[in-house]
């Protein structure tokens, strides 16, 4: 890509390292002589993740300010990908993760003086515009208040205007992609939403009934492009916001369609959620209703800025990106890390298997 910087070698640091969107930039620097640290609760196993040197960290906890500064020095830029996005019970709290993990990384970048930011914030951190318009990175940054993924990103976006506004001479990029997909987050997406009680191989038989409500529309993105996009900012050295997203915008029908090609079942919105809650609440299915409001209402999000910025063209359509996620879920797809690793889970009737979104 032209306008890209020279570098004679380049080090990033990636937090969240082993994750769904990691796992994907790794597979785009095998091409490139860049030097990887990659920080992450659990240390993975075997390619990509070989392709970088590995710390073992819990950015939230206490003291890892100084750690994190040691592991930054001399870096050119870090690539902040971890968020507790859909936790397990077991799991830390999502803000430890989130907010005091965040707030562990900005320190230690001012201590160790790294000039470059790229955070991964989301499309969920804009207010919930007109149904089908398509915003630009300067809509409001309000969030959908029933989700808490989405308020969470809210104070992510805050918390990096506050470290601008203190440290101006670091460049500060926020990534805002729509849903991201791939392959082998099968199993992971499957942990995320799908019932223990739902066999996986149901998914896409032409009998199987799916509940949908009217007017639903959804963007998504496949996790290589938005690697693609993280490299390229790095590359050029850019700051700002960037919208990402696949074409094109898909309709509740064409969501379903993937997933099974049965009956599609109208449910109204306040039922869909009522159900989901209780669902939930018994640990009959994963989903809190607070996802169903943000799938409801996400914004959804032109992407010229990160076209004319970065050159970024993404090589995924959305009708492939949603198909080979798909296929990943009926086949239990994974890789060997913490977050992909495979489906390990038996039924847990009469507790939530997941934290609250509310």
């Amino acid at each position: 890509m032209t306008g890209e910087r020279v570098f004679t070698a380049v080090h990033i640091v990636v937090t969240g390292a082993s994750g769904n969107v990691a796992t994907a930039l790794l597979r785009v620097l095998r091409r490139e002589n860049w030097r990887v640290t990659g920080v992450a609760r659990h240390r993975p196993d075997g390619p990509p993740y070989d392709r970088a040197d590995w710390v073992t960290c819990d950015i939230g906890e206490r003291g890892a300010v100084g750690r994190l500064a040691e592991l930054f020095e001399g870096a050119d830029a870090v690539v902040h990908l971890a968020w507790a996005i859909h936790p397990e019970r077991e799991d830390p709290p999502m803000h430890r993760t989130n907010v005091s993990g965040t707030e562990n990384l900005l320190a230690a970048m001012a201590k160790a003086h790294v000039p470059h930011l790229v955070a991964a914030s989301s499309v969920a951190a804009y207010e919930a515009p007109h149904r089908w318009a398509r915003v630009d990175e300067n809509w409001p940054r309000q969030g959908i208040p029933a989700s808490a993924y989405s308020r969470g990103k809210v104070v992510l976006e805050r918390m990096l205007d506050e470290f601008e506004a203190r440290q101006p001479e670091v460049t500060v990029a926020r990534l805002r992609p729509c849903a991201i997909l791939q392959h082998d987050a099968g199993s992971e997406f499957a942990r995320w939403t799908l019932s223990p009680l739902l066999p996986k191989s149901l998914l896409g038989r032409r009998w199987l009934p799916l509940p949908w409500w009217t007017g639903l529309r959804a963007q998504v993105v496949h996790a290589a492009d938005v690697a693609a996009a993280i490299r390229a900012i790095v590359a050029r050295g850019a700051g700002g916001a960037f919208n990402l997203a696949a074409e094109p915008v898909l309709t509740g029908a064409q969501l379903a369609r993937p997933f099974g090609g049965g009956p599609r079942i109208p449910v109204p919105r306040g039922p869909s959620r009522a159900g989901a809650w209780l669902g939930w609440r018994l640990g009959l299915q994963p989903l809190h209703p607070g996802w169903l409001a943000l799938a409801d209402q996400a914004a959804l999000v032109d992407t010229d800025r990160a076209r004319r910025v970065l050159g970024w063209r993404p090589e995924h359509d959305a009708h492939e990106v949603l198909a080979e996620m798909a296929a990943g879920l009926r086949t239990g797809a994974a890789v060997d890390s913490h977050p992909l690793r495979p489906l390990d889970r038996g039924p847990h009737v009469g507790r939530p298997t997941h934290q609250s979104q509310g």
